[in-house]
């Protein structure tokens, strides 16, 4: 994952800075659970290769940035945002690209030009992968076993793959994405869209998968939901009624479906407000857990958009 600093100013303009980084770093570590594989600070943006057993990617990051500019900005006397917007994620096949982005992180002050090779850059994490510097507890260097069994082999291999790439020739992996959030062949990409789009309502670690769904428009998801509960189109669509079941599952179903906003659907369904829609998504999927009818029916219908 990448991260700027707001308008491309810089986030890091002293060691201390860095240093504080690495501090908030190793604390969400240990706080929430995450595995972190690959980091290097630049000078407006920061780079990190992680794993999170605890689906908790927005939680981690968002507690690491919220602490470190607050520190930034009490430090260097300034206000507003440091980071631009949200943080761009990748989900990556690990056994195809770990190691290429790995690389490919490591060498990004080269790429740079801030340094002749990437050992002499102290804010990366590879003076810890080459033993340069004693390896923090919080860096898991565990991609040096593809080199080989004993860790001076390793390290020599790990080396010899990345300082013997062209730098300049060099190209990001991420760039060979899909929908600029997956990483992978198309059976890891397959995986990803059943595991994580067939279901959820939405993605909160990494948003842009939300592109990967395909889009349904609230008519059809409507057309379906009438079909289903025998009512008539009409009476989805307009507001009036008083429990609808039927509109609220159309209403949940476009939700999930149609990557649409709460507030564009408010226009479709009759002119209510995004709030309302989001109200009653959430509620239809709530009264589905204690009504056996209601479920079933919003079952039906969503099986029936998915299908077709």
């Amino acid at each position: 994952m990448i991260n700027r600093g707001n308008a491309g100013e810089n986030i890091f303009t002293t060691d201390r800075d860095h240093e504080v980084f690495l501090e908030y770093l190793e604390t969400t570590a240990e706080r929430f659970g995450i595995v972190i594989h690959t980091h290097c600070l630049m000078t407006n943006h920061y780079h990190l290769l992680i794993e999170t057993p605890h689906a908790n990617l927005s939680r981690a990051i968002q507690w690491l940035n919220v602490s470190y500019a607050t520190w930034f900005n009490k430090k260097h006397r300034r206000q507003g945002h440091l980071f631009q917007g949200r943080f761009k994620a990748i989900l990556i096949d690990a056994d195809e690209y770990l190691l290429q982005l790995s690389r490919y992180i490591h060498l990004n002050p080269v790429k740079a030009h801030m340094v002749e090779t990437p050992q002499e850059y102290r804010w990366s994490s590879y003076q810890a992968f080459c033993s340069v510097i004693e390896k923090p507890n919080w860096l898991d260097t565990s991609l040096l076993a593809y080199f080989g069994k004993q860790q001076k082999a390793a390290i020599a291999g790990y080396r010899e793959f990345v300082e013997k790439a062209d730098v300049e020739t060099l190209e990001n992996p991420n760039k060979l994405s899909v929908g600029g959030c997956i990483l992978g062949d198309s059976d890891f990409v397959r995986w990803v869209q059943e595991s994580f789009l067939a279901d959820a309502l939405d993605v909160k670690d990494i948003p842009q998968l939300k592109l990967l769904k395909p889009v349904i428009s609230p008519e059809r998801v409507s057309k379906v939901v009438a079909d289903v509960a025998g009512c008539a189109l009409g009476d989805i669509v307009a507001k009036g009624r008083k429990r609808n079941q039927a509109r609220d599952i159309a209403i949940n179903l476009a939700i999930r479906h149609s990557c649409i906003s709460c507030v564009e659907l408010g226009h479709f369904f009759g002119g209510i407000s995004g709030a309302a829609v989001s109200s009653r998504g959430k509620l239809c999927e709530k009264n589905a857990e204690q009504d056996e009818n209601l479920k079933r029916l919003l079952d039906e219908a969503d099986k029936r958009i998915v299908d077709n």
